[in-house]
């Protein structure tokens, strides 16, 4: 399965996502996020989205549309939007689900990876 992860605000929200990244076992790894979030680094192979977070919603969401939809292989994805605020989820939940692909909410917690 390949993992979407939003990459934004939130306090400790980056060891989330580096948590998925290292405990999982993905076919694909897509990192979304702005221009600061680049400086995320992880040493598993992965592909960074940049786009601009300031857009309005229904514009960022074309954004990671356009640049999201050539990148899913299966049907399914892994989507992590533990990092980030309600504009960018939303704008990424409708993104995905526009490709059209079936997104499978995930969470690293003490007892490991788990769907939700």
């Amino acid at each position: 399965m390949e993992l979407v992860a939003l990459l934004s605000s939130g306090k400790g929200s980056w060891a989330q996502v580096a948590g998925l990244i290292n405990k999982g076992e993905w076919d694909n790894i897509i990192l979304i996020g702005d221009s600061f979030a680049e400086k995320f680094t992880t040493d598993k192979k992965h592909e960074f989205i940049k786009v601009d977070t300031s857009k309005r919603i229904v514009e960022l969401k074309q954004e990671i549309l356009e640049k999201l939809k050539r990148k899913i292989d299966g049907t399914e994805a892994a989507l992590s939007i533990a990092s980030g605020e309600g504009k960018e989820h939303m704008a990424l939940i409708s993104a995905l689900l526009s490709i059209p692909v079936g997104v499978r909410f995930v969470a690293l917690t003490a007892e490991g990876i788990v769907y939700l």
